[in-house]
């Protein structure tokens, strides 16, 4: 080909050869490299070649993971995942999509829901644990073969708490048992250990195999060996009774424990048992979230310290250094997001209605939207949008440079968990009250009416490239509800589009 009988590059009034002119063009963006290809038939050569435009995707955070032959034409590449981005972006806006419940009468009344890059798992009162994998149109959804076996008397005791990684899956039970279970192989449950009393909190590192959880003034730290066989890596006796409790993400070596309790947040390493990163006598901590590096939780202040109202502190887990307080509001902090936000930031929900996002070099919010009827209980960001989800059950989409709602869903139970990445959205309504009159175990009537269940919604918006080449919403319909009535909401029940 041309390209290959190449070697001097007309460069002004030298020619260069092939490599130097590409090490020069590297510094050259899209715009650049475009009004380069029209100077003439070598230039438009150099300023397309694929080296330039691999790199260029990969600077842009796209196709991160692939390699430079897997593309012939890496320009193409890069123009068709803008493409997509765009369209997502404006699906997400107009609320353009498909939306499904997830739902499973046989369990009861929704206890906890968890999620991860699409899988989502629920607990139920029947003490039943499912998954459903959201990321293809025909969700196959896995009941998790229960921690007590057939021949235990009585009724299974009832979910408390679930998580999922990439990897596990794990269940905390009122009875004081953890479930274990693997996503690769099979239901039967790979490991399983007990505490004595009712479990508080339950912790799953975002990657690889650590749990934790804390019961009475106990907190346990589980893990495999080299070998495949779990064990117990740690036990913390703490002075007081643990509300909140984080795995470190991304940690080498023995995992590290953040644990609040009431008004104490320890830093919980099998070499430094008991240290206590944070400490104000009769100042609870309300809620807790931890990256990598940092910690950040919200602190309940009292009233008659008027000069000090409730804030968001960040601590350094490497130095235990308090790096900011942030954020003045008369209400608790009921929900922070540390962990999935963008680099420096960090978005929080408060009882005072107000969604705040907080830029970490500053003090100050960037902005605070006045969101919900009752208490933010969940909320995400990204790098354009904050989902947030309220105690009366509303979900919110905001434009976070605006400032402005973009649309919102309303359900009966307060949002208790709120998960998406650039294409699709998990939101679930679990209900405070778990055993609602004429819906106990002792009716004859085994299932709870749906208005008691709490419910879990899966949002779809890149549906126009998806719905091409699989299965036709139609098809994929169970038909359970009765009307296809879609209120204008432009998010389409399965039978709308036939």
């Amino acid at each position: 080909s041309f390209q290959n009988e190449i070697n001097e590059v007309p460069f002004f009034d030298i020619q260069l050869p092939y490599e130097l002119a590409l090490k020069i063009f590297q510094y050259l963006g899209k715009t650049e490299l475009g009004r380069c290809a029209q100077v003439s038939r070598t230039w438009k050569i150099l300023a397309e070649d694929e080296v330039l435009w691999y790199r260029l995707c990969q600077q842009e955070g796209y196709l991160l993971d692939t390699s430079i032959s897997e593309h012939s034409c890496w320009k193409l590449a890069l123009k068709n995942c803008r493409a997509r981005e765009r369209t997502l972006k404006t699906n997400w806006k107009n609320r353009i999509g498909a939306v499904s419940q997830l739902q499973y009468e046989l369990g009861k009344i929704l206890c906890d829901v968890h999620s991860c890059d699409g899988v989502v798992i629920a607990g139920y009162t029947s003490g039943e644990v499912r998954l459903w994998d959201t990321r293809t149109w025909d969700y196959t959804a896995p009941i998790l073969e229960p921690m007590h076996g057939p021949g235990d008397a009585g009724p299974q005791p009832r979910v408390s708490f679930v998580r999922i990684n990439s990897s596990l899956a794990v269940a905390a039970y009122e009875d004081g048992t953890v479930g274990v279970w693997s996503l690769m192989f099979g239901r039967e449950p790979i490991h399983r250990y007990q505490h004595n009393q009712r479990i508080q909190a339950l912790a799953l590192g975002s990657e690889g195999a650590t749990v934790a959880t804390a019961s009475g003034f106990e907190v346990k730290v589980e893990s495999p060996n080299d070998r495949g066989y779990w064990q117990t890596t740690g036990t913390f006796e703490l002075q007081k009774l643990v509300n909140f409790l984080n795995l470190v993400p991304d940690v080498t070596g023995s995992p590290v424990t953040v644990a609040a309790a009431e008004d104490i947040v320890y830093l919980l390493k099998a070499e430094d048992p008991g240290k206590v990163l944070h400490s104000v006598y009769g100042q609870p901590v309300t809620c807790l979230d931890v990256s990598a590096r940092e910690a950040a939780f919200g602190v309940k202040t009292f009233g008659w310290l008027l000069n000090e109202p409730n804030q968001i502190l960040l601590y350094n887990l490497e130095t235990s250094q308090c790096l900011k307080k942030m954020g003045n509001s008369m209400g608790d902090f009921m929900c922070v997001n540390l962990q999935n936000s963008p680099p420096n930031m960090l978005v929080t929900g408060n009882k005072d209605r107000r969604v705040r996002v907080f830029d970490l070099r500053k003090s100050e919010s960037l902005c605070s939207l006045y969101a919900h009827q009752l208490g933010v209980s969940a909320v995400q960001m990204d790098d354009w949008k904050i989902v947030s989800g309220g105690e009366e059950g509303l979900v919110c989409v905001w434009d976070q440079r605006m400032g402005t709602k973009l649309w919102e869903m309303h359900a009966r139970h307060p949002v208790r968990h709120v998960w998406f990445n650039s294409h699709s959205l998990i939101t679930a309504n679990i209900p405070d009250d778990k055993t609602p009159r004429g819906a106990s175990i002792m009716d004859d009537d085994l299932t709870a009416h749906c208005k008691h269940r709490g419910i879990i919604y899966a949002y779809e918006f890149s549906v126009d490239q998806l719905a091409v080449e699989s299965v036709l919403p139609i098809c994929r319909s169970s038909y359970d509800e009765v009307t296809g009535y879609s209120y204008n909401i432009g998010l389409a029940v399965p039978y709308d589009s036939i």
